[in-house]
This record gives structure tokens, C-alpha cells and sequence, in this order.
């Protein structure tokens, strides 16, 4: 059976499809394999890791039927190598052969009766606003933990109040939230970051995706253009962040988002072996950066800032500063300070839905 395929497209299908496939070696064959299945006009791509599916199909002219499971990584390796333009892919009972005008390759393929489908969700999607995604997504997705013990502080915690919509990640050092107003029927829930992401990534060129929340398989579904989208919720209570949320302030600041960036940056290469601690030392004249106190005192870095109230000094972890500074785009930052062992906030100009909170090092002055 052949089937004629442009190279380019089948190689981005795959590709994504690698991306939901699991990594892990004790996981079985199946689930590190990507499923090709043939069937009413169409080459249906399929993978999944058990915890997020992924699905898309590629049109075809041939009527045929077949489904082989085949490791995706040398056959993207192949393709990416290979001249742009139409392929043949060739199924056969144990390989599967890919074909352009000079090259070939043959790719054996495993049984595919163990393969996992995606559930089946019989709840009614509903059409989501892509820039709702595109707009507060990277301000969320930093923040999230990448560690797996504590699992539910690496999702995207959706809380429906009613009237209003409030997003929030954190890792347990920082915390970034956004509220918007409740216009669409988006449920209270817990969405990996790391899927999150892979939605987001795809997202160009189109303007709305369908979304569907299944109750009953504790999963959510994005479909954007010929991709399928699915996870599995992260079960739990989030974390009570209100604690950290600040009530009041002490000091209020106004300083330039590039400048303070660029000397966070420049102080950062004197504190990398001082536990990544810069001193941020917040005056009327100014504000000057400096590695922390064990370090090399001449090292340091100024500012002209807007201030009002007390003077403070503030130990912040760099990392998590550059984090921040780097996925703003307004000209201006502002911070608000209570004390220097506080949660401090920071918050944007032009978008007052959006805040950030990074918890101070203690250090002994």
C-alpha cells in the first residue's frame, strides 16, 4: 500500500505527535511508538504518554485501510534530512518505507493492538478566543514547577468564581496570576503547564480553538486546526495563594523594565556562585544592584527609579527576576514592597489584570 504525502507536512505532524510520546523506558513500546492508521481518505496520526493524547490527520487521494505503529524518531531524523517535495510511504507487513527521488529508508513497525486511544468525550466543545490563550499563557507558564514530586504545582490552576476568571501558577518561590472576566463557561480545574504549552505553541495562524471539558473523564480537550489536544486534570487542592497576596505596602516603585533587565543581567555574573543572590537596594537617588554580601562589594550595578515611600533592601534569587523581566513587554515595571522578608509584587502599567509575586532570600546583613 503507498500513499503520496508532501514531505514538509508529514514531517511537522510527526514531529508533534513525538512530543506527547512517552520518554520513559519502563513505560511499554506502544507509548514511546507513535500509531499511523489509514482508514476513509485520511492518514489519522496518533500518540500518547497516558496522561495527554494527541491526534491529527493528513488528507489523502488513495482509499485504503491499515494501521502500523512505527518509532517516530529515525523516520523524523530521515525526513528532516531529505530534500523538500512529495514522498511515497510504502506499508508493508514488518517496515514501513519512505521514498523521495533519491533516497530511501525502511523503518520496521511494532504490533498495535496494545495502543491507547484518546477517550471518547461526549460533552459539547465550545469556541475559545485564541489570544485569550496567546495573551496570558506566557505570563502563567514560567511559573509553574517542573517538579513532578509535587505534581500540583506544575498546572495552570483555572478557578471560576463566577463573575470572574483568575489564573494562577506557582512553584512554591513565586506566583503569577491574571483575572479576566468570566465570558466564557471555563470550570474550575488544575491543566499541566507543560500541555498548556504545547497548545500554545501551535496556536499560529488561528484565530479560535475549540475547547471541551469532559467531567466525567477528568480531561480537557483543545482542537486547533487539525490537531487534537488531550489531557488528564492534575487532581488536588492547589495551594491557598491568597496567603502571599499583598494587602498593603510600604514602597511603591517605577522603574524601566530594559534597563532593570540589562543590569540584573550584568550583576548576575558576579552572583552565580554566591546561591544566584543579587541585592536590590531601593533609595530616592536610585536603585543599585549588587551580588550578595559575601561577594566582590565593588560589583554593582544603577538605576534612576520613581519611589514613594520607605527606602528597603531586597534579596531576590536573579533567575527569577530575569524570568519575569524577560516574558514582560510594557516599558515600565512597578514594585511594591512591604519589608524585606515580604512577598514583593510586581505589576504592569497597561494591564493591572496581571500580578506577580517572588519571595525574597533572607540573608543576615
Amino acid at each position: 500500500m503507498k500513499i503520496n504525502l508532501k514531505k514538509d507536512q508529514l514531517l511537522e505532524k510527526l514531529q508533534l505527535a513525538s512530543h506527547f510520546t512517552s520518554n520513559k523506558l519502563s513505560t511499554s513500546q506502544a507509548l514511546q511508538n507513535i500509531l499511523l492508521k489509514a482508514t476513509d481518505n485520511k492518514l489519522h496520526i496518533y500518540s500518547t504518554n497516558l496522561n495527554t493524547y494527541f491526534h491529527t490527520k493528513i488528507p489523502l487521494k488513495e482509499d485504503m485501510k491499515f494501521q502500523v505503529l512505527v518509532d517516530p524518531k529515525k523516520i523524523i531524523e530521515f525526513l528532516s534530512l531529505i530534500a523538500s517535495g512529495p514522498v511515497i510511504l510504502e506499508v508493508k507487513e514488518k517496515q514501513v518505507t519512505i521514498t523521495s527521488e533519491k533516497s530511501k529508508g525502511n523503518f520496521p513497525v511494532s504490533v498495535t493492538v496494545d495502543f491507547p486511544l484518546p477517550p471518547e468525550i461526549t460533552e459539547k466543545g465550545q469556541k475559545l478566543d485564541s489570544s485569550f490563550l496567546v495573551k496570558n499563557l506566557p505570563l502563567l507558564l514560567f511559573t509553574a514547577s517542573r517538579d513532578e514530586s509535587r505534581a500540583i504545582l506544575t498546572g495552570i490552576n483555572f478557578l471560576n468564581s463566577g463573575n470572574e476568571l483568575l489564573l494562577v501558577a506557582t512553584d512554591g518561590f513565586r506566583l503569577s496570576l491574571v483575572k479576566e472576566k468570566a465570558t466564557q463557561n471555563i470550570p474550575s480545574m488544575i491543566i499541566p503547564a507543560e500541555f498548556l504549552d504545547e497548545v500554545m505553541k501551535n496556536l499560529k495562524g488561528e484565530k479560535e480553538v475549540v475547547f471541551t471539558y469532559s467531567d466525567k473523564e477528568k480531561l480537557v480537550k483543545f482542537v486547533v486546526g487539525d490537531n487534537e489536544f488531550y489531557s488528564r486534570l492534575i487532581e488536588g487542592d492547589f495551594p491557598p495563594f491568597e496567603k502571599v497576596l499583598l494587602t498593603e505596602s510600604k514602597t511603591q516603585v517605577t522603574l524601566d523594565k530594559a534597563e532593570f533587565l540589562r543590569n540584573t543581567k550584568l550583576i548576575s555574573i558576579f552572583a552565580h556562585e554566591f546561591s544566584n543572590v543579587v541585592i536590590c537596594d531601593f533609595k530616592k537617588d536610585g536603585l543599585s544592584i549588587k551580588p550578595k554580601k559575601e561577594a566582590n562589594d565593588e560589583n554593582s550595578s544603577f538605576q534612576e527609579i520613581t519611589i514613594e515611600g520607605d527606602d528597603q533592601k531586597v534579596a531576590f534569587n536573579f533567575r527569577y527576576l530575569l524570568d519575569i523581566l524577560n516574558h514582560i513587554e510594557e516599558k515600565n515595571v512597578l514594585v511594591s514592597i512591604l519589608r524585606p522578608d515580604a512577598p514583593v509584587a510586581f505589576k504592569l502599567e497597561k494591564n493591572p489584570k496581571f500580578l506577580h509575586i517572588i519571595m525574597p532570600v533572607r540573608i543576615q546583613e
